[in-house]
């Protein structure tokens, strides 16, 4: 079983960007993330601690300017707390070990899955291609990529 933890020398590898997003809760411009557009099979795992966060699987266009997913693929590893932040309330989303700011849980993503909209910042993830889960650690999460 592999742990997860906030890790120092991986906080200290972030660009700026990445380092805004996930550790003072920043949010990219909407369009701009890199796995926005991102179609190939694999997982998205948190840039700090490495905990498989969401799958490709899960992930739907939904319009609104960043990565959208359905679901965690792992629950336990993404929290979610309440942010009154920017005059709204919104429900925050970390990841459990890395307490990387992801982004915002919505209740308006498709209803046939949940209807939970994962809306959440490339640049607090890494994505691993299916080809590479297995070598990279993550093969346990083959069986959930379509």
């Amino acid at each position: 079983m592999t742990t997860y933890t906030k890790n120092p020398a991986a906080i200290a590898q972030l660009t700026p960007e990445q380092y805004r997003v996930t550790q003072h809760s920043g949010t990219e411009r909407a369009g701009t993330g890199a796995y926005l557009h991102n179609h190939e099979p694999g997982i998205y795992v948190d840039i700090v601690s490495g905990e498989p966060l969401f799958a490709s699987s899960d992930k739907f266009e939904s319009g609104c300017g960043w990565p959208s997913f359905t679901q965690p693929i792992v629950p336990a590893h993404v929290k979610e707390l309440r942010d009154v932040s920017h005059g709204m309330v919104r429900q925050e989303v970390r990841s459990a070990h890395g307490d990387s700011h992801l982004g915002h849980v919505f209740p308006d993503g498709p209803q046939d899955r949940g209807g939970l909209r994962y809306c959440i910042n490339s640049a607090a993830l890494r994505f691993i291609h299916r080809d590479d889960m297995q070598a990279q650690g993550y093969g346990d999460y083959l069986d959930q990529i379509r």
